[in-house]
């Protein structure tokens, strides 16, 4: 399968044929050293998302202004940040961002410091809220229900952890926007937990979590008891680890069909599907050929009302593929990026106005950031 166009999946029902959106590329940094986020936000209350991004290598946030793409420098949060999420905004409409600095794989060298970046007094200002080692995954969820959010905090390891196998229960915690006090969801996965998805898993309304770990996938719902529930949805790659379970997660839906898309294993080298078969979740490898696999996307880029699944690599060659559904049961692999950024994320949202979807992907080893504005099938 290294070499294929087309890879064979699940039974994508209801799929149509329909041609691959073409792309338009815009390099807007190249100096963002170890690249590891890009978050789109509207950052200046103007209604157009812009591009929120973050960098191993360098203390700042810094945000590109749409529709100019302008560079502006928000805040000095400190050494190695590695993630952030927007989840509430301040009276006077700025976001309230809360960002993971301080991180180190290993539980011992990781300070695991969350801080909360909000504009006040015209200036903006980091405030730090908890210190959880590894730090890792932030995302906002509405367990609630639509409306306020919750801050997501999803560390990589547990407290002991040491490589190669990282052994240990990880905890899974939030925050409530103005309180900022840490709360348990659950310690239930074990070694490395890498990805964090939001989504209504169970079409209730409310946002539940899904986690990628050593352990594989699974899902956690806030029942109406107030009390946290976890449920086994694949138990990932089943080598054995640190080699195992996932590594990150999308839902998608393709046809009549939910599908969820995954890299498996830790920063590996598979893009997985899965789907529901008898109350089953069947795994089916439709890529075997990345090389530190590090971010995977779901989106309708086509507008054909199938959404494709995005997925990049890190190391060697650099890539970003982009897989399309087919009414024959295959997905089809098209290149988005072959060797221009080693993405660490991407982040999909529509930054021209046009109602298609466009790609925004920063490089870890590339040092670069990129649009690449989705020009239509």
């Amino acid at each position: 399968m290294k070499a294929a166009g087309c890879v064979f999946l699940l039974a994508a029902v209801g799929v149509t044929a329909a041609p691959p959106a073409r792309f338009e590329e815009r390099v807007l940094a190249t100096d963002l050293k170890g690249g590891y986020q890009v978050v789109a936000l509207d950052m200046n209350r103007d209604g157009k998302p812009d591009l929120l991004a973050l960098a191993q290598g360098l203390e700042e946030l810094v945000w590109f202004e749409n529709p100019g793409w302008q560079r502006h420098s928000l805040a000095k949060v400190g050494a190695r940040p590695i993630n952030l999420a927007a989840c509430s905004r301040d009276a006077d409409g700025y976001p309230k961002i809360v960002v993971a600095h301080g991180f180190a794989n290993e539980a011992k060298n990781s300070a695991g410091i969350v801080s909360v970046v909000r504009r006040q007094g015209g200036e903006w200002t980091v405030t730090e809220i908890d210190r959880l080692t590894t730090s890792h995954r932030l995302r906002c969820a509405a367990v609630d229900g639509p409306g306020k959010k919750i801050v997501v905090n999803g560390p990589l390891t547990g407290p002991n952890a040491e490589r190669p196998d990282y052994r240990g229960h990880v905890p899974l915690v939030y925050y409530r926007p103005g309180e900022w006090k840490r709360t348990l969801i659950g310690t239930e996965n074990e070694g490395v937990m890498h990805g964090v998805e939001i989504y209504d898993w169970d079409g209730d309304g409310r946002d539940d979590i899904l986690t990628a770990s050593f352990s594989g996938i699974h899902v956690y719902g806030l029942g109406k008891n107030g009390q946290w529930k976890r449920t086994e949805i694949a138990k990932g790659d089943p080598g054995p680890c640190p080699k195992c379970g996932a590594s990150d997660l999308a839902v998608g839906r393709a046809g009549t069909a939910r599908f969820v898309a995954s890299i498996e294993p830790w920063h590996g080298n598979q893009v997985v599907a899965y789907r529901q078969s008898g109350g089953a979740w069947t795994r089916t490898v439709i890529d075997d050929s990345l090389v530190d696999g590090h971010t995977i996307q779901t989106a309708d880029l086509n507008g054909d009302g199938d959404d494709e699944i995005v997925a990049g690599q890190r190391a060697k060659d650099y890539k970003i593929y982009v897989y399309y559904a087919q009414p024959n049961g295959l997905w089809k692999r098209t290149a988005l990026d072959d060797g221009g950024v080693s993405a660490a994320a991407c982040a999909v949202a529509d930054l021209n106005g046009d109602n298609r979807p466009d790609l925004a992907c920063i490089g870890a080893a590339t040092a670069n950031l990129k649009i690449y504005f989705n020009v239509g099938p």
